[in-house]
């Protein structure tokens, strides 16, 4: 949020890759002549029976009908971020043997390889094949090898490739067999909307199956899952079975749980099923001009305070107070600010302070920060007599350090001090403390592709950021509501890239935080989807107020995709999101600015 006009930060993330990994080629073999005994392995190499056989990271993998090498289909496969968009499958084979592996691509920087040889693992690859070209390579297995894996992938940040006809030629190994029943399922952790679970690997599995109550709701590739998008306070039961190329396994005995009650969202906290959320200028003056408590429209359900400000980047000690005379020669007496706060609240709105900014850098780097903080916040909400705190960090504010690579057990000061003081207070305050957060996209969505500085340094560390503190806070949290402006374009479940402004942005980045997605495609580091009474979309109320202005007309389209399933355009959500919460908006003063134009199309959609 900007005390002035906006600002677009987004940084670069990735250094190129090195041209030496690029420009390392790879000869293309030529086939020797297969062996009378000779078969070819692989399952479904044509991809005819789709993934069939198949193991794909993320949501890289997928089987289209044009264009095609041979047959009807032909794998297609997107890489995402950090995620090369690898598919792969274990074959059986037979010790001290040799095998030749081979398959049709088309795309820039596709690779096809076998590992767990174990002799010398191959790979070979092209550069650029605008038409169907055949990679083929050799290898020969180790003395006690019985399995290998196949595989192909393309590079980092390049379009989608295909493959087609992919053969493993060779002597046939020992028959596979199913594999045995997982057996130790148990849960690890339970929230209002998800279960992680885990079980004991299985010798022979190349995946697993879980599901609730009888239907598959997730797959994975290792003995761990989470499963998302779950209703509070309801029990479910869990099984597993295990995968392979002879088939699944019978499914392993139940495991029951029950999500937690929640909090927040509506309940303690009493905001209306639909909720319109601004930030009210407060402490400054801009072109917007200043509004007085008492002059803010009844339209608005929370209204947040902007900005309780450190002393200091690394104090923790956050103040606040109102504008200036000078500055605003409107502004009201303290005594009639803090009267109207009272009028608010008797008429059921919501106050908030809100701390940071575009100004307002926080970081709680050390364990005093972290306690004055809860000390000089809690002093704030206690002279004013506010409902609770608005969190909307911004630039540095949240990093992560080197190493902190798992958003369910953060390590960096930072991150962790923040979830404590915002703990600290909730348990002060209790159940009708309201807790919202207001971070940018670059925090959160942008955690699909990018998480801190990434598996091998170069990213930018605070990528993502935002997802630890969400999810530690998620039981705690009444609103999210990211800020879908100022921001570069994001790449959203269906692997496209998104940009701010129109309906389909909205669409897919708030979809994203409902559904939950795999962290840096990690597929087993699923950050859950909220509930969507904790999610509000978050825009500007006049094309003054940020860059990404979306007019009423499409903010409608948004809002009926997402709880209506209509008007979608080309992205389809992963749910029907009839309980969303609904809009934020940068800021109240914008809006009355511009003739109260946000605020009026609120209360014309849902009727108030």
């Amino acid at each position: 949020m900007e005390r002035t006009g906006p600002t677009v930060r987004f940084s670069g993330l990735l250094a190129a890759a090195t041209a030496a990994v690029l420009a390392a080629g790879a000869l293309v073999a030529t086939a020797p002549a297969a062996g009378a005994a000779d078969v070819d392995l692989a399952r479904n190499g044509g991809f005819e029976s789709g993934l069939d056989g198949w193991s794909c990271t993320a949501a890289s993998g997928a089987v289209v009908s044009t264009p095609v090498h041979g047959g009807t289909k032909a794998l297609k496969a997107t890489p995402a971020g950090s995620d090369n968009a690898k598919c792969s499958q274990a074959v059986t084979v037979k010790p001290n043997s040799s095998y030749t592996l081979s398959a049709w691509v088309q795309g820039s920087y596709v690779y096809l390889g076998a590992s767990g040889t174990g002799t010398t693992d191959v790979s070979t690859w092209t550069q650029s094949s605008g038409a169907w070209k055949q990679l083929i390579t050799t290898f020969r297995t180790g003395p006690s090898t019985t399995s290998v894996s196949v595989y192909t992938h393309g590079w980092y940040g390049t379009p989608a490739h295909y493959v087609d006809d992919l053969t493993l030629v060779g002597p046939g190994g020992d028959p596979v067999v199913i594999p045995a029943v997982p057996a130790g399922l148990k849960t690890t952790a339970i929230t209002s909307s998800s279960v992680a679970l885990s079980w004991n690997a299985v010798s022979g599995a190349s995946g697993y199956n879980v599901y609730r109550g009888g239907t598959k709701v997730a797959t994975a590739t290792g003995p761990s899952a989470t499963v998302t998008g779950l209703t509070p306070s309801t029990a479910y039961s869990f099984q597993v079975s295990a995968t392979n190329a002879a088939g699944e396994s019978a499914k392993s005995a139940a495991v029951t749980a029950t999500t937690t009650a929640g909090g927040g969202g509506g309940g303690d906290t009493k905001l209306p099923a639909r909720a319109l959320v601004g930030y009210l200028h407060s402490s400054f003056a801009n072109g917007s001009g200043y509004t007085r408590m008492a002059d803010v429209p009844d339209s608005w359900d929370v209204i947040n305070l902007a900005f309780g400000e450190p002393t200091s980047v690394t104090s923790g000690d956050i103040r606040f107070s109102l504008c200036p005379v000078a500055e605003c020669p409107n502004v009201e007496s303290e005594a009639e600010f803090k009267a109207a706060i009272k009028a608010k609240q008797a008429a059921g709105k919501k106050v908030l302070i809100s701390i940071g900014g575009q100004n307002g850098q926080v970081q709680l780097a050390s364990t005093a920060a972290r306690d004055a903080f809860v000390t000089s916040v809690s002093k704030i909400i206690d002279t004013y007599g506010l409902d609770g705190l608005d969190i909307d960090f911004e630039g540095h504010s949240l990093s992560l350090n080197t190493g902190d690579t798992d958003f369910r057990s953060p390590t960096s000061p930072v991150i962790v001090n923040l979830i404590s003081a915002v703990k600290s207070l909730k348990a002060k305050y209790g159940s009708d403390f309201v807790l919202t957060m207001a971070p940018e996209t670059f925090f959160v969505q942008l955690g699909y592709q990018f998480y801190g500085s990434g598996p091998w340094g170069g990213q930018d560390p605070r990528a993502g950021a935002y997802l630890p503190v969400i999810h530690a806070l998620r039981d705690d949290l009444t609103l999210l509501h990211v800020q879908d402006y100022n921001s570069g374009p994001i790449m959203g479940l269906d692997n496209q890239y998104h940009t701010m402004g129109g309906a389909d942005f909205h669409i897919a980045m708030t979809d994203m935080l409902l559904a939950g997605f795999p962290v840096a495609g990690n597929t087993s580091r699923v950050f859950p989807g909220l509930r969507p009474d904790q999610v509000a979309i978050g825009l500007p109320a006049s094309t003054q107020a940020g860059n990404g202005h979306t007019t009423p007309a499409e903010v409608n389209k948004a809002l009926n995709c997402l709880i209506k399933k209509t008007d979608c355009g080309s992205y389809q959500t992963h749910g029907t999101w009839s309980d969303l919460r609904g809009l934020m908006t940068w800021s109240i003063n914008w809006d009355r600015f511009n003739n109260g134009e946000f605020s009026r199309n609120f209360d014309a959609y849902f009727g108030n």
